[in-house]
């Protein structure tokens, strides 16, 4: 036999040593690699959610209040919890309101200037969504309708009272100046005002017994109107064409019918003009009579669903009523959704998951949840405590 080795505890016990420090940095190099694993797997779950509303705002102007009324709207707000109103004192009685696209401003108009006071205003917003500053001025008339030209040069009025078209030129801090042009063709119960998304052309609709829609060509540069031939498209007897909704990518226009009741779809020709394509009813169907008459019309920005409201001045009809928008930019009717009383203006919310309504008769701001189908849930109602007309969200 040969001689057998001595005995060497300490080194037996390094040997163990580093087998269990060996061990364990296996361990540890495996657990990195898992919790890298992990965390690549988390961050691609956190990618791959669908990111979660914010809180947007919406605005009403008050003519009972003389304020521009604000809620703040949560996507957990409940019938329950309905969020409070803000007031900002305005110094006249607002009725319509449009947004800046770009900037935190707001402009409101009122009715015709007395003795020469304010009738509109700048209202300027600051980080947390309240009115900062109301910078009023002096418009030519009241205005049903406000829009702002695609360079976001022009402020344009449409006056319901005398179907007249003002246009004024917005300064760098965003003041309406001199009015720089216009159209007046002598018919009243104009009701809406609004520059196609390319911002060549402009269409004014009047309702009731004034029954008509003008076109004309836009000219950004400089904010005139030149009538396109035929001035008037005609529009078929007792549909009474109140306001305007365009597709974003195709050429189509969408009119809310006041005395028909359903939606005028037109087709606009590279030069302007309109050509009727349809005119499909809301559901359930309802007869064109008094006392329903349409009001506002929207579509949402992903430009799948259009919404219209319609309102009962005598009863329980009050409805919002929707349609599916086509691939050709045509419209199928969906069931419509029961109202609260007189639904008047409405606006959808940027990300298009909400939609806001103005109700006359009961005096509430309601916002419902629109889900991918074109279906509403009532999210919340709001108090508003004054017949508001107009709405617009941010």
């Amino acid at each position: 036999m040969g001689a057998t080795a001595p005995s060497d505890p300490l080194g037996a016990a390094a040997g163990r040593d580093t087998a269990a420090i060996n061990t364990a940095r296996i361990r540890i190099t495996a657990m990195k690699t898992t919790m890298m694993k992990l965390t690549a797997a988390t961050a691609l779950l956190f990618v791959s959610l669908p990111a979660l509303a914010a809180e947007f705002h919406a605005y009403a102007p008050s003519g009972e209040r003389q304020a521009l009324l604000t809620v703040a709207i949560e996507p957990k707000a409940t019938a329950a919890n309905a969020p409070p109103v803000h007031a900002t004192p305005l110094g006249f009685k607002g009725t319509t309101i449009v947004a800046h696209p770009s900037r935190p401003w707001l402009y409101v108009s009122g009715a015709a200037a007395a003795a020469g006071g304010p009738n509109a205003a700048v209202v300027r917003l600051g980080a947390d969504g309240l009115p900062e500053s109301v910078d009023a001025c002096t418009l030519d008339s009241g205005y049903c309708w406000l829009s702002i030209d695609r360079t976001e040069r022009f402020l344009l009025g449409c006056d319901y009272g005398t179907g007249k078209v003002d246009i004024f030129p917005l300064d760098a801090a965003g003041k309406p100046g001199r009015r720089c042009g216009g159209a007046d063709q002598n018919r009243k119960e104009g009701h809406c005002v609004q520059p196609t998304p390319d911002n060549k052309f402009v269409y004014v609709p009047h309702v009731k017994g004034n029954n008509a829609l003008f076109q004309y060509a836009f000219d950004e540069s400089t904010g005139k109107l030149a009538p396109l031939d035929p001035l008037d498209v005609g529009p078929p007897e007792g549909s009474g064409p109140r306001h305007v909704a365009y597709h974003p990518t195709l050429p189509m226009a969408y009119f809310s019918e006041e005395q028909g009741l359903g939606v005028s779809v037109y087709e606009r020709a590279s030069d302007g003009r309109l050509a009727l394509r349809s005119r499909p009813r809301p559901k359930p169907e309802v007869a064109p009579a008094p006392p329903l008459a349409g009001a506002d019309i929207v579509l949402t920005p992903d430009a799948r669903h259009l919404f219209m409201s319609i309102r009962d001045f005598g009863g329980t009809g009050d409805l919002i009523a929707a349609y599916r928008v086509t691939a050709d930019g045509g419209l199928e009717p969906l069931p419509g959704t029961p109202a609260d009383d007189v639904p008047w203006g409405m606006a959808v919310s940027a990300d298009g998951r909400f939609l806001a309504v103005t109700n006359y008769g009961s005096k509430k701001l309601t916002v419902y949840r629109i889900d991918g189908e074109g279906d509403l849930e009532r999210l919340t109602s709001v108090d508003a405590e004054d017949r508001i007309m107009d709405v617009v969200v941010r």
